[in-house]
Parts: structure tokens; C-alpha cells; sequence
């Protein structure tokens, strides 16, 4: 599935949808993401919420796309990460992907509609863990 935004999502853009929806989390549910690692498991409940009430991808896309931000903003911030433009922009859910030192790139974007499409199976904190450890992916959808 590809989210189509208007306007189209940019690297640039990346922290403020990130940070808005800390601030949607909190204002909703008293959620309190902090950026810190731990807070992933806030991330992974409230989609499961979503996921346990029925929502689907395309009702709940901005949403999704800003939680993928704050997990990408979470590379970014604790393993020196930065927002790119995607190579491949067709195979992604939105053409953005988190660039580690390496050339290595992550999708949490993504990470965060698996999670609701396919549930617990996708584990975003280890998803993030990986990425940040810098070994190589088990699955093509952590990091390439």
C-alpha cells in the first residue's frame, strides 16, 4: 500500500510529523513519548489498539506515517541517523527512509503499517534494536 500526502511527505518534514504526533498521543491517550527507546512500547500498544479495533492502513494512514516518523526520528537521534528521499520510492508506503552511517536504510514508516496489517509478528522495538546494533537485517524489511 502507498500513502498518498498532500503535500507530499519531504525528509524535511519528517521531525515536525514526529512531533506532532507526540503531541496528538498525549492530547488522546496521556501517552508520553519521549524519544526514548522505552517509549517504542507505547508506539507498538497504541497501534495495537488500532489494529484490536478494526483499522485498517488507509483509515488510520496519517496517524501511522507520524508514529513512523517518531520511530525514525528515534534512529535519527540515537544512532546518527537522517531522513532521505527513498531510492525506490514505488516499493514504499511513503517514499522516506532513515539513512544510518553505513548506507544503511530503514523504513520505520513502514515498520509501523506491518505492525498493523500483519500484528504482533512485527516487532518495531526490534526493529529498531537491529537498525541500531548495525547487524545485518533478518528480514528486508529492517534495514538494507
Amino acid at each position: 500500500m502507498q500513502v498518498h500526502l498532500t503535500p507530499p511527505l519531504e525528509p524535511s518534514d519528517a521531525s515536525r510529523h514526529a512531533a506532532a504526533i507526540v503531541a496528538a498521543a498525549a492530547d488522546i491517550s496521556g501517552a508520553e513519548l519521549d524519544y526514548s527507546p522505552g517509549s517504542i512500547g507505547l508506539v507498538e500498544e497504541i497501534i495495537d489498539d488500532f489494529r484490536a479495533e478494526g483499522v485498517t492502513g488507509e483509515d488510520m494512514a496519517e496517524s501511522l506515517v507520524g508514529f513512523g516518523c517518531y520511530v525514525g526520528e528515534m534512529l535519527a537521534r540515537h544512532f546518527d541517523g537522517a531522513w532521505r528521499c527513498a531510492p525506490d520510492p514505488l516499493s514504499r508506503t511513503v517514499p522516506l527512509v532513515v539513512e544510518l552511517p553505513g548506507a544503511r536504510e530503514c523504513d520505520p514508516i513502514d515498520w509501523v503499517f506491518r505492525r498493523l496489517s500483519i500484528g504482533t509478528d512485527i516487532s518495531i522495538r526490534d526493529l529498531y534494536t537491529e537498525a541500531g546494533a548495525g547487524g545485518r537485517p533478518h528480514d528486508e524489511h529492517t534495514c538494507d
